[in-house]
Order: C-alpha cells, then sequence, then structure tokens
C-alpha cells in the first residue's frame, strides 16, 4: 500500500492512495500549505519521540479533515493506519487503509524529506 500528499497547485493538494491495485482513492483536498507542515511536523515529532508510544495525528484537526494517520509500535518501528474521507470527517464515505510496519528510522527519514521539500 502506498500513500501521497502531493501539491497540485492552486485547486490544492492531491491525496492518493492504492493498495495492491485493488482498492485505490484519489481526489483533491483543500489544505494550505501551512496546514500540511504542520500535519508532517507533528508526525515527526511522535516519530522523534523517545517512548515508541502508538500516535494519532490528523491533517486539518478540528475541521473537514481528509487524512488521519494512526501509528501502532510493531518491533522498531510503526504499522501505519490510515483514514481517507474526501468529503471529511465522513462515517459514510471513508476509506481505511493499513500499511505493513515500517521502520522508524525510515519513517523519520521520509516525513524529514517531506518536510524540507515542503520548507524550501
Amino acid at each position: 500500500m502506498w500513500l501521497e500528499l502531493a501539491w497540485a497547485g492552486a485547486g490544492g493538494w492531491q491525496i492518493t492512495a492504492d493498495w495492491c491495485s485493488w482498492l485505490k482513492a484519489d481526489f483533491t483536498a483543500d489544505l494550505s500549505a501551512a496546514e500540511v507542515v504542520d500535519f508532517v511536523a507533528r508526525v515527526l515529532s511522535r516519530l522523534r519521540a523517545p517512548s515508541g508510544a502508538r500516535f494519532s495525528v490528523a491533517v486539518t484537526p478540528g475541521r473537514n479533515n481528509p487524512l488521519t494517520l494512526k501509528a501502532e509500535p510493531v518491533e522498531g518501528g510503526f504499522a501505519l493506519f490510515v483514514r481517507l474521507t474526501p468529503n471529511g470527517d465522513d462515517d459514510v464515505c471513508h476509506v481505511q487503509m493499513e500499511i505493513d510496519p515500517i521502520a522508524t528510522v525510515e519513517l523519520r527519514e521520509r516525513f524529514g524529506a517531506l518536510h524540507a521539500a515542503l520548507m524550501a
């Protein structure tokens, strides 16, 4: 399974997910650059925490949220659970996906690279 959050220009952000080519989600989300930077920074802060405890981070807490990432600690890494809601906080129209465990170091590197790209 893979998940991508990409700048789509003036139209906002494109959120794309693919699970073994069996289940796909692809939609635009009205997010500001600041919201995405904040989301990535919050994920990084949790990945850098020494506890390795489970955590959940929403892209836009408190309003129509298109993406929530939950991380469950598993042997030196995290299994990720992604909830996509194209219509924002929708309990009817949503996709939930699970990503196999990824080493914490690798997750830190990937989110760090995303954060650096957003800040450039």
